[in-house]
């Protein structure tokens, strides 16, 4: 490898939100990761990481989820070690879903949200979700492995007026 070329290695992912006015039911934003492999990079996710999970390999895991966006700083926090990620895979999508339990919501109801990309020190990207205010969950960030094998960022903002469940599948087409 070309150290003078070198791609993305690792990437920490990190969403916040305000907390619900008192007497409102609790807003509950999560992030997901999507990895597609090498030879369908745009059909089903190989794996998902979210609350409660983290990737087989242990490359990609969430440190922080918070149902509530209470508390100080980040509200949930995933890192993912791309420099890690086995050969097979050429391509990770990352978005944010709100949770429907308490009725419908839209990224424009939920105040203060706010999602960074960063490679240590350097933002890749800071997204408020205010181009997808209609929308309950969007992507918000891609990576794909190139032809060397070193890792690229490409923001990939989209909204999409989808369940959960529904988004997981919809998310890296």
């Amino acid at each position: 490898m070309n150290t003078f070329n070198k791609g993305i290695e690792k990437i920490v992912v990190a969403l916040g939100w305000d907390p619900s006015p008192i007497g409102e039911p609790d807003i509950d934003l999560d992030i997901i990761a999507a990895t597609y492999p090498a030879d369908a990079p745009h059909g089903d996710p190989a794996y998902l990481v979210h609350f409660d999970s983290r990737s087989p390999d242990g490359t990609i895991t969430l440190n922080r989820d918070s149902r509530t966006g209470q508390g100080f700083g980040d509200d949930e926090v995933m890192t993912l070690e791309l420099g890690r990620l086995s050969e097979r895979y050429s391509r990770v999508v990352v978005g944010v879903v709100i949770q429907q339990a308490h009725g419908r919501k839209v990224f424009g109801e939920v105040e203060g949200t706010l999602i960074e990309v960063r490679e240590g020190y350097d933002k890749l990207a800071r997204v408020d979700f205010s181009e997808v205010e209609d929308a309950t969950a969007a992507t918000v960030a891609e990576f794909v492995r190139d032809a060397a094998g070193e890792w690229r960022f490409q923001p990939a903002l989209r909204g999409f007026d989808a369940a959960p469940e529904t988004f997981t599948r919809l998310m890296g087409a």
